[in-house]
């Protein structure tokens, strides 16, 4: 299964919705990095993705975007075989 990674911050209700369909398709493990309590992590998210709003999803190396971006591909049946 590719690796799963989520810039998060603690009261985003958006990230707890992405948590909770990445764990509906089997995903086990996200590594998560908090924004909101360091800042050079929320710079670093802002220079790879170009945005500034969480979560920003990431499956293996592909930036997937952020919460309805997430359920967009699982609507469009492109998750799983994504997470492999």
């Amino acid at each position: 299964m590719n690796a799963v990674k989520m810039y998060t911050t603690q009261v985003c209700p958006f990230c707890v919705r992405a948590k909770a369909l990445l764990k509906q398709r089997g995903v086990g493990h996200i590594e998560e990095i908090r924004i909101d309590t360091d800042p050079e992590a929320r710079d670093e998210m802002m220079r790879i993705t170009g945005r500034r709003t969480v979560p920003q999803i990431f499956i293996g190396d592909t930036h997937v975007g952020g919460c309805d971006d997430l359920i967009a591909l699982d609507q469009r049946g492109g998750l799983v075989p994504m997470l492999g």
